[in-house]
């Protein structure tokens, strides 16, 4: 390609003049010691410098003195210490209280917990803090509020920043640092075309890092971080379009033309699809027919919209070209449930199949792993394990990932590996936001399938606390009595584990007061079958757990299923895969501790028949007893079963990837993006990326090299890894 000649010289330029590759030994203000400071925090250039951005802002545009400070608003208040004193209420409380004074009046301001602060501050010290201003026993106060101490260069009427710092390094040399660092770095290369950032209407990278770490307003300080959240969802977009573009790869991929085993499998269903169903699978087929491209694409449905047999349609239209395909789940448990329910339709469509797990014993795999080498064999279920290396196939040309978030990077590529140019389906029971899903699957065209062909009994949810647990344990006792089945779900497996945190919920929280509230201990799987076997003496209650061996979670699933367990205590394994229409109840212990799609996904495994379900959230109902975000997550839950529209509520929450349970993807984590509040920049850096590609499919244009070059600094160099230049 002759827009690539350009590109090594490019190269050479711009390492040549890049002033944010520079070692952070030459900047201004740098001591020996502060630069160890700085290299503990992991940076090592003025470019890491410059990143490294602040993590709140002082405002001291709107800076209130104690008089006109407003009662039961956050705002900042700039005072000087008058006298410090520390207080012991309880043996295991210390609280240090810190009165400071203007020329208007005194805050009382209190610290629990905390008394090294008694140890940092002094009379006379000139404070910026910001909290929620209380008025109480005569004096306004704050209840353990920011603060910074400020030194002489600090004034009204700035903005100040406050970088997170270690050891070593204050607030005020950092910002120092950085400062020095803007001004020797002056104007350096911007990576956007400015036709680009014209048409987006974004300002310069060397502005917005300016802006960014000093701003003039806070609206000047939003826009700087607008133009570095685009520039990062468009280097991901990039990256992930390039790495999944089969245009670079020297390999044609297989035009499959639907034939006798796609209609064939169209009759075998035992019902009609849908027409959200029909249009995914048209979706998919038009893709798989294409013979210039390999399909990359994403099949979004909530719990029950009938994903599965969506994908049998591709499966029949890989087996209609001679050539294989592989369905990898997370579990032995989906795994398995796969190959239940799709191998006898199948077999009635012609199409031979096979489970692999690590359950299979040695006899039955040596057979399956000669029947997918001789081609004996169109579809492989299975787990992890069907990435063995004795695992051969004839021809893969369709590779199916269900729940592709709770796989690595490298164990989707090795899947691929097994059949170069294969294509991809990716499917997903996680209801993700569009926002969501255009960063993390940024390279896949989605099919969406909003409705369930069958929406069964549906499921009722309560959230309840201890006082009113009879409640749930009372549903438990009627579904027993009528022949149903019952799960209860823990969040620990045995209570040696200790607390381990399934989200950011800290251990002790504080009322608005100031007192201690503890959350709840957590619920563990061994204890509680215990606990439920002495409630119920009369009924079969055993566990289910990630621990226990492939083949005793599969004996567990099926009595269960066969209805010889009549309460099943499990951890999250059963979120996905396990389907027991006669299940008509069950209790999440801790749900405060999960977040909205890990509860909408628990809950789905109820009501899924003619038999309506009832899901019991045991947290506590009181706010000062739960954190907020956790409140409003399962008030949710109790007011909607659509996982769209908890999806976008969990987003607004939590972290991206706290939603997914995850934080992978190849190491993407998102700094600057709010997915909820960036929509349209997300949208925009989406299709910038594709025009991009078109223009120019490895960015060697001489506009787009420093692009080009950003993306390898970012995340290596991909335009190796896809086309060996």
């Amino acid at each position: 390609m002759t827009e690539a000649v350009s590109v090594p010289r490019a190269a050479a330029r711009l390492a040549r003049s890049s002033v944010l590759e520079q070692d952070i030994s030459r900047l201004k203000y740098a001591s020996e010691s502060r630069e160890e400071a700085l290299r503990r925090l992991g940076i090592e250039s003025v470019g890491d410098l410059l990143y490294h951005i602040p993590r709140r802002y002082l405002d001291f545009t709107r800076a209130y003195t104690i008089e006109t400070a407003p009662l039961g608003r956050v705002c900042t208040v700039v005072a000087t210490v008058d006298r410090i004193v520390q207080k012991r209420p309880r043996p295991r409380l210390t609280v240090t209280e810190v009165y400071l004074t203007d020329d208007t009046g005194i805050l009382q301001v209190a610290f629990f917990k905390q008394p090294w602060i008694a140890r940092e501050l002094a009379q006379g010290d000139r404070l910026a803090l910001m909290g929620k201003i209380e008025f109480a026993y005569g004096f306004k106060q704050m209840s353990s509020p920011h603060f910074e101490k400020l030194d002489a260069h600090a004034t009204g009427g700035t903005i100040l920043p406050v970088h997170p710092v270690g050891e070593g390094i204050s607030q005020a040399w950092m910002r120092r640092i950085v400062s020095g660092a803007l001004e020797s770095a002056a104007t350096f290369c911007d990576a956007l075309p400015a036709s680009l950032r014209a048409r987006r209407g974004l300002m310069s990278r060397s502005r917005a890092l300016r802006c960014i770490h000093f701003p003039s307003s806070m609206g000047e300080r939003d826009l700087a971080r607008r133009r570095l959240a685009y520039d990062e969802t468009l280097m991901l977009q990039l990256a992930l379009r390039l790495r999944g573009d089969a245009n670079l790869l020297d390999i044609r991929p297989v035009a499959h033309t639907p034939g006798e085993h796609v209609q064939r499998l169209y009759s075998a269903l035992p019902f009609s699809l849908t027409d959200e169903q029909q249009a995914a699978a048209d979706d998919i087929l038009r893709d798989m027919a294409d013979g210039d491209h390999v399909m990359n694409r994403l099949l979004l449905g909530d719990v029950g919209t009938g994903k599965t047999a969506v994908a049998m349609v591709a499966l029949a239209a890989a087996a209609d070209t001679g050539t294989q395909a592989c369905v990898m789940a997370p579990t032995g448990v989906l795994a398995r449930q796969y190959a239940t329910t799709c191998a006898p339709v199948l077999e009635r469509a012609g199409i031979r199949s096979a489970l692999l797990t690590g359950a299979t014993p040695a006899p039955d795999r040596a057979r399956i792993v000669e029947g997918l080498a001789a081609g004996e064999l169109d579809v492989l279920f299975g787990t992890h394990a069907v990435l063995s290396e004795d695992i051969a196939f004839s021809h893969l040309s369709l590779a199916v990932i269900d729940e592709q978030h709770r796989f690595g990077v490298d164990q989707r590529a090795s899947l691929r590996a097994k059949g170069p140019g294969a294509d991809l389906l990716v499917m997903t029971a996680t209801p993700i936001p569009r926002t969501l899903a255009l960063s993390i699957y940024g390279d896949l065209d989605t099919s969406i399938i909003r409705h369930r062909p069958n929406p069964g009994a549906g499921v009722a949810t309560r959230v309840l606390d201890e006082t009113n647990r009879d409640l749930a344990l009372g549903a438990v006792r009627e579904a027993l009595a009528s022949g149903q089945q019952a799960y209860v779900i823990c969040p620990l497996v045995s209570e040696r584990d200790g607390a381990e945190e399934l989200e950011d919920v800290p251990g002790i929280e504080r009322d608005d007061d100031g007192r201690e509230v503890r959350a709840p201990a957590l619920h563990a799987v061994d204890t509680e079958v215990e606990r439920l076997s002495r409630i119920f003496p009369d009924a079969v209650v055993e566990m289910l757990h990630g621990r226990m061996g492939a083949r005793e979670k599969d004996e567990v699933i099926d009595r269960f299923r066969a209805g010889d367990i009549s309460v099943l205590v499990s951890t999250t394994v059963v979120e996905v895969g396990v389907d027991v229409p006669n299940a008509t109840v069950m209790i999440i212990e801790n749900g405060e501790r999960f977040g909205l799609a890990t509860l909408h996904q628990l809950r789905g495994r109820v009501g899924r028949g003619s038999l309506a379900g009832r899901c019991f959230v045991m947290a506590p109902t009181s706010r000062k007893g739960r954190p907020a975000p956790a409140h409003e997550r399962l008030e949710a839950l109790e007011r909607t079963t659509d996982g769209f529209e908890l999806a976008e509520l969990d987003l607004r929450l939590r972290h991206e990837g706290e939603i997914l349970g995850l934080r992978q993807h190849g190491g993407v984590t998102l700094r600057f993006v709010d997915l909820d509040a960036d929509a349209d920049l997300i949208e925009a850096a989406h299709a910038d990326a594709v025009e991009l590609l078109r223009e120019s499919p490895t960015l060697a244009a001489r506009t787009l090299i420093p692009l080009r070059f950003d993306v390898i600094d970012r995340y290596g160099d991909i335009f190796k890894e896809v086309s060996g230049g």
